[in-house]
């Protein structure tokens, strides 16, 4: 009895049930169709242009004087002589961050942020407490940049309507969740207006808030000048030196976009360097300027916290008193920057994700973190970073200040890290170098101020939220140490099958000088492989041993996986292509010198089962005796989170392929893990 079914006509097959079509029907509509890998515009189209880029990654840093500038100025309490000193503050610790930033983008022009920065200078276990921290950072930046804006968005509203403050930040975050599935520049070009109106808008509230009060300044310098005598008798100079630190470092807020920029070299237009250097200084003088002229305005117009309403809305609305469209004003303003945060969550949706592949790249991570969905987006990395920033906002109730706290204290351990990973590179370099000692100042200083407000915001802070963002990126980080030990085991089990690769290669015979002519009539075995190793020569093997005889047609079928990690330029997908049909051709000559007639087919794509169900249809009809196999590694005791460690790709396709009508056998290899 033949153990091939009976030959598939590709008119005739099932159909598809009519609920798989609405739900691929309702995908499309949601997240659009898929991008053609073919298409060489395709970098180009997907790349940021240094404006974009300010858009979708400055929004970050710019939306942060919303709550960062708020944070540091409550801090001050009744001693709001010390706000000018704190906007200079401010803005020389923009300029310093965002230049060290730029010395990073240079040294890591491939880009990686904080993450990459801590691993190649500092070691992997350095790196994954860099991540971790980055990672938990984008999750807050997401989750903080929506309760500011539902804060925003309800200083405006009447107070009864408060109670739904919360329900529309949920509808905020998915709605951004759909939008970065469909692809980054969609969701930067979509939202750009919003950035130019807030610009514009802050632009006349911080300009016309300092003008109308020109005539002031003299009055308003002398009230700082006899403040900060009283404050000098009644603290000392070193009380009042620890409570602008103290409200220095809670304004910790204020410069937590920066980083986001380095993050996302990949998605930056050619040359990427530059377009990266000159969006950062788009973004630290936006963000200087804006902060530093926010909390100059607060002590201007003697502003103070009203319920239910965030301080640039009083401001806004106290300058807009009594004047022409007053109201109007401050309704496109609030709007504007309510939009904005808005925007700024994008950055945590573009550098999450980004960590996530790097991580799972290096197996901090589960590996699939780093697939690519038909839209050329780390699908799973954006549905996890929405995920995770809805569990936060819930948690805090959408308490900006409480989110703050926690947002800071990984913002600034990544900071901190990052300058201390370049400081020590710098300090290592020789001395003749002529740059060096400029590096070393500028990374030194960048160091002591991140430092400081790391340190500070967690004495402070630390029964306020602080110690659940410790306990939190903790707890990842040894989460992660565990999954790298487990793949660690793995890759050493494999080890020994690659030896046995070794002995075949050497005991198999020598290539006859006529190979054997394929015939697709005959009995054939389609063999679904990754890559030319033990694995596929086991599976290979095994079919001889079952099937001794049968089967005098292989076929070798290979789909060539566009990740995050390959997906790096124009170039891309003729390199990957290249690489995948050099490691049939081994598999076709090693076939060869086993006696089989074979041949190779391959595909490129992002997706690895729709595609192999496609190849696989497509052989079936030229070959009308196949089987289809591949192998599957299997552990001795089968553990719950294997699944979520190790892709299940073998039983996906299998199943598609018994769906179409075709036999699919998955092997088993057996790998000791230990």
């Amino acid at each position: 009895m033949s153990i091939l079914p009976d030959p598939v006509d590709p008119n005739n097959l099932p159909p598809e049930d009519s609920d798989d079509i609405t739900m691929k029907r309702v995908r499309r509509w949601l997240i659009g169709k898929p991008r053609d890998l073919r298409d060489r515009r395709i970098f180009h189209h997907l790349s940021l242009i240094p404006f974009l880029a300010w858009v979708g990654l400055g929004a970050d840093g710019l939306s942060s004087s919303a709550y960062g500038p708020e944070e540091a100025f409550h801090a001050l309490g009744q001693n709001t002589y010390l706000a000018v000193a704190l906007a200079l503050a401010t803005m020389f610790t923009v300029f310093i961050i965002s230049g060290a930033y730029s010395k990073i983008i240079e040294q890591f022009p491939h880009g990686g942020g904080g993450y990459v920065v801590a691993t190649k200078l500092l070691g992997d276990k350095i790196g994954v407490i860099s991540g971790c921290a980055l990672l938990i950072d984008y999750v807050l930046t997401i989750t903080v940049s929506i309760a500011a804006a539902g804060a925003t968005i309800f200083s405006m509203l009447p107070e009864e309507l408060y109670g739904w403050k919360l329900s529309v930040e949920v509808a905020f975050i998915i709605v951004l969740t759909l939008l970065n599935i469909r692809g980054v520049k969609e969701s930067v070009l979509v939202l750009t207006p919003i950035f130019i109106v807030f610009l514009l808008t802050h632009a006349i509230l911080i300009g016309g808030g300092v003008l109308l009060h020109a005539g002031d300044i003299p009055e308003v310098a002398s009230n700082v000048g006899s403040g900060f005598k009283q404050g000098l008798s009644a603290m000392g100079l070193s009380g009042m030196f620890l409570l602008f630190i103290h409200a220095y470092s809670l304004g910790g807020g204020t410069y937590t976009g920066i980083e986001a920029v380095s993050q996302a070299l990949p998605i930056m237009r050619e040359p990427r360097v530059q377009t990266a250097k000159r969006t950062m200084v788009y973004m630290a003088i936006s963000l200087a300027l804006t902060a530093g002229g926010l909390l100059l305005c607060y002590l201007l117009w003697d502003v103070h916290k009203v319920d239910f309403k965030t301080l640039n809305a009083v401001l806004a609305e106290k300058m807009a008193e009594g004047r022409p469209f007053g109201s109007t004003f401050v309704v496109i303003t609030l709007l504007s920057e309510a939009l904005l945060l808005v925007v700024a969550a994008l950055a945590g949706f573009l550098g999450g994700p980004r960590v996530l592949s790097d991580m799972a790249i290096d197996s901090w991570v589960p590996r699939r973190f780093g697939s690519l969905s038909d839209r050329l987006t780390t699908q799973n990395g954006i549905l996890l970073m929405g995920g995770a920033s809805l569990a936060a906002l819930l948690y805090t109730r959408g308490s900006v200040s409480a989110l703050v706290v926690m947002y800071s204290i990984n913002v600034f351990a990544t900071f901190s890290i990052s300058m201390f990973g370049m400081l020590l590179w710098w300090w290592r370099v020789r001395s003749k170098h002529p740059l060096r000692q400029k590096r070393l100042a500028l990374f030194g200083t960048g160091f002591l101020l991140c430092a400081t407000i790391l340190v500070i915001t967690v004495y402070e802070k630390f029964q306020h939220g602080g110690w659940m963002t410790i306990a939190v990126t903790g707890g990842f980080v040894i989460l992660c140490i565990v999954i790298r030990r487990h793949y660690d085991k793995l890759t050493r089990g494999f080890m020994k099958l690659n030896e046995d690769l070794a002995v075949i290669e050497r005991l198999a015979p020598a290539q006859p000088a006529t190979p054997p002519v394929i015939d697709p009539s005959k009995p054939t075995a389609v063999v679904l492989v990754t890559s030319y190793s033990g694995l596929g020569i086991h599976t290979i093997l095994h079919i001889q041993r079952a099937f001794s005889g049968y089967f005098k047609n292989l076929v070798f079928v290979s789909v060539g996986v566009i990740d995050s990690g390959a997906f790096k330029g124009a170039d891309a997908v003729e390199a990957l292509a290249k690489n995948v049909q050099e490691m049939l051709d081994k598999y076709v000559t090693l076939a060869g010198r086993l006696g089989f007639a074979s041949v190779s087919r391959m595909s490129i794509g992002t997706e690895v089962v729709s595609e192999a169900e496609e190849l696989c249809l497509q052989i079936s009809r030229e070959y009308s005796k196949c089987v289809f196999f591949t192998g599957q590694v299997i552990f001795a005791r089968e553990r719950w989170y294997q699944r979520l460690l190790h892709n299940q790709t073998a039983f996906a396709i299998q199943k598609r392929l018994q769906w179409d009508g075709m036999t699919m056998m998955i092997l088993p290899v057996r790998v000791r893990s230990s």
